[in-house]
């Protein structure tokens, strides 16, 4: 395989990875060699995926923890850097979406959606970068979305979560970029997933998404991997503080 593009025994912790995208990247990556560190909130979940990963012959670990507890953070990837091994790569991939209008959107689901896609992100990498830092070497790659850049109706906190994983990411680079660290994030448009199978249903949304896409199309999530081995591989090793969007096209048409 390419150097350049391999992963081989590269340890790559993902979180959120028990299903959904988490899942798929997590399968994609082990197929260029990478030993997987599978999360999510449950053993049982956890436990499955890394099951099915192993049934297929890639090498795969159970972690789950919550990824907004900082002392939980702070335990598991000790554990994982004192009994898996050195951390490689972190995928920050854990998310979720709320949808209510603004002007009747719940508190608690606001703080929900922050901890989550937001302050989750900094917890899990600050405490992996620490471990970084003393290697001088490692990558960081954070999921951001289309709503890093663009608002859309009933999701303004996603939205503003995700605008902060952007500015994450940025601010993340100048001040780990110097030890070898590089920080870039993935911005997926529209995919055929768990999360928006309700839009996906609606004839009317997927007619507007499909005429609004250059691609003229939903997404597959299988189009991500390709953008997580590139930002997980040798391939990145001078690209920093970037943002890469799969998305067809869409943030770019007017």
């Amino acid at each position: 395989m390419n150097e350049l593009f391999s992963l081989q025994n590269k340890k790559i912790l993902i979180t959120g990875s028990a299903r959904g995208i988490g899942f798929i990247l997590a399968r994609g990556l082990a197929q260029y060699g990478a030993d997987i560190i599978i999360n999510g909130t449950t053993a049982e979940g956890t436990d499955k995926a890394v099951r099915e990963l192993r049934e297929e012959g890639y090498t795969a670990y159970a972690m789950p923890f919550d990824v907004t507890d900082s002392g939980a953070v702070k335990d598991a990837v000790q554990r994982i850097e004192s009994t898996i091994g050195a951390i490689d790569v972190l995928i920050n991939n854990a998310g979720i979406q709320r949808r209510h209008p603004f002007t009747e959107f719940p508190e608690q689901e606001w703080d929900d959606v922050i901890a989550v896609n937001q302050k989750a992100v900094f917890l899990v990498s600050q405490t992996v970068a620490r471990y970084m830092v003393k290697r001088n070497r490692g990558k960081i790659i954070n999921i951001g979305s289309m709503q890093s850049e663009l608002g859309r109706d009933n999701i303004t906190p996603y939205a503003a979560s995700k605008g902060a994983v952007k500015m994450l990411t940025r601010g993340m680079c100048v001040e780990l970029a110097r030890y070898n660290i590089q920080v870039n994030g993935i911005a997926p448009g529209y995919f055929s997933t768990d999360m928006t199978k309700a839009l996906e249903e609606d004839d009317a949304f997927t007619a507007w998404l499909t005429k609004r896409t250059p691609a003229g199309r939903w997404g597959d999530p299988q189009e991500l991997i390709g953008a997580a081995v590139f930002l997980a591989a040798k391939s990145s090793d001078f690209v920093n503080g970037h943002l890469l969007f799969v998305d067809g096209g869409m943030s770019v048409a007017v």
